[in-house]
């Protein structure tokens, strides 16, 4: 009865908290416009984390003044509740100022880490993992740091995969469901309440959040779900050690976890910053392939459910076959993310090559530039001078560099140095460098070539470089001894 009364009660508490959050949404202006990241056409609420928040701990913190077993069990553990009530609230604010004002990413970070740690001060730790039966793989010092990164890992692939209408809920609604099936069965009654309360919040919110979306959960939900879901999954493991504890809480978010470890690799492929935002999610290919955003989401809510199905059967098996079903199911989360086309082998192999590649041509530009600058520190006349310029076009692959100066009487006078002529199919890439020269009237210009034999980024790395060394180093000389002693090459 306790069970029910705790879904049933977060349940109805945000059928009825989710419009009044709507409504002060928009007196507060707190709306998420369309915008090239977004798939909604119009203006919609995104604080509905807030009546997630208050129907799911609305319905937990009384259960601590039940008069019967399961209240007598949450007073026993109320320092552990406590904390991770606390530190859930925590994220749930952090993820609201997020919403409102708008935060940056280490910020929300540092808030995951922050409560990832206290929780594990407290004893939420994953300690050792059951892998068969009888057979215990311990952790010991590298609990901690597996139960932190669990933990945000989580938290911020739930917070990812809030893209489309109803999708984050009704997946992590699919996760809290499975979760509390575990607890039950281990008889960890205290995440029972947990992931039931979580999971009326959930339901409830999904009435009003799913295709066409009247409000989004926004960071102030989507952290505070990823984070309790995460917390949650890591106390059940501090009670029961089976490995179908953590299987359970990763196919339930496999979507979103390999979708997070994508987009990480993705960016990182890229150049780009890991928080940097995309649109190359798993959500956003299904579109991408002709689906409309509610059979997009309707067909990953079937595919969560299918393997968390199966990944249920674990429960009943003890052994290397409970192994083999894990691992056979992440396959074929896998191979999802292959067929909507979220992932390419070959195409992330030659990522890879290329951004290694462009690695090692940075270092050995890097090593050329400090070479060149202890050359232009060492020039003591012009002619010592002009030679650097010489050995800065021949070790940054110029394919000529002309120094063009003009005396206060419009005298002009240029002297050239060329290099290896590129082949006439290779592009030319050319810039103009003034020379800063303070209090004279004669004014130099460098003009360079320079040959794109990989990329114009390259190309234009190595002009910069080239640019830094005039700049730094030339005013060694003046324009008209430039012009009378160096020689033209």
């Amino acid at each position: 009865m306790t069970y029910v009364g705790v879904w049933f009660g977060s349940l109805s508490l945000a059928l009825v908290l989710t419009p009044a959050v709507i409504w002060l949404a928009r007196r507060a202006g707190a709306v998420d416009r369309p915008g090239v990241r977004t798939v909604h056409t119009r203006p919609v609420p995104r604080i509905g984390g807030i009546a997630i928040f208050l129907s799911a701990v609305g319905l937990i913190v009384p259960v601590l003044f039940l008069d019967n077993q399961v209240g007598d069990i949450f007073r026993r553990a109320s320092l552990q509740i406590s904390t991770l009530l606390g530190t859930a609230a925590l994220i749930f604010l952090v993820g609201l100022v997020d919403d409102l004002k708008g935060l940056p990413a280490r910020v929300k970070l540092a808030a995951e880490l922050i409560g990832a740690m206290l929780l594990c001060h407290v004893g939420v730790r994953i300690s050792m993992l059951e892998i068969t039966e009888g057979h215990l793989l311990y952790l010991g010092q590298w609990g901690t740091p597996l139960t932190v990164l669990w933990i945000i890992g989580i938290t911020n692939a739930v917070n990812l995969s809030d893209g489309l209408d109803g999708l984050a809920a009704g997946v992590s609604a699919v996760a809290c469901a499975v979760i509390a099936i575990f607890a039950i069965y281990s008889e960890n009654l205290v995440m029972a309440i947990f992931m039931l309360a979580l999971l009326g919040g959930l339901t409830g919110f999904l009435f009003y959040n799913f295709n066409p979306a009247r409000i989004f959960m926004g960071d102030c939900g989507s952290l505070f779900v990823g984070f309790t879901i995460a917390a949650s999954s890591a106390m059940c493991l501090t009670k029961s050690y089976a490995l179908v504890g953590l299987a359970l809480p990763v196919l339930a978010l496999g979507i979103p976890i390999f979708d997070t470890l994508f987009a990480i690799l993705r960016r990182f492929l890229e150049r780009r910053s890991l928080f940097a935002p995309d649109r190359s999610h798993f959500h956003h290919r299904l579109i991408d392939l002709g689906l409309k955003q509610r059979y997009a989401v309707l067909a990953i809510y079937l595919s969560t459910c299918a393997a968390t199905g199966l990944g249920l059967l674990m429960m009943v098996r003890r052994d290397i076959g409970a192994l083999v079903l894990f691992a056979c199911l992440l396959l074929l989360v896998l191979l999802l993310f292959r067929i909507v086309g979220a992932v390419r082998l070959r195409g992330t192999l030659t990522a890879l090559h290329d951004k290694y590649a462009m690695a090692r041509r940075q270092r050995k530009e890097r090593r050329t530039f400090e070479d060149l600058e202890l050359r232009f520190r060492r020039a003591q006349d012009v002619g010592e001078w002009w030679q650097a310029v010489c050995d800065a076009g021949k070790g940054l692959d110029f394919a000529w560099v002309s120094l063009m100066s003009r005396d206060g009487d419009g005298n002009l006078d240029t002297r050239v140095w060329r290099g290896t002529a590129p082949s006439p199919s290779t592009p030319i890439v050319t810039m103009s460098l003034p020379v800063k020269k303070a209090n004279s009237p004669v004014r130099m210009e460098f003009e360079v070539a320079i040959a794109v034999d990989e990329s114009l980024e390259s190309a234009g790395r190595r002009g910069a470089l080239f640019s830094r060394l005039i700049d730094e180093h030339g005013s060694v000389v003046s324009v008209s001894a430039a012009c009378a002693v160096a020689p033209a090459e």
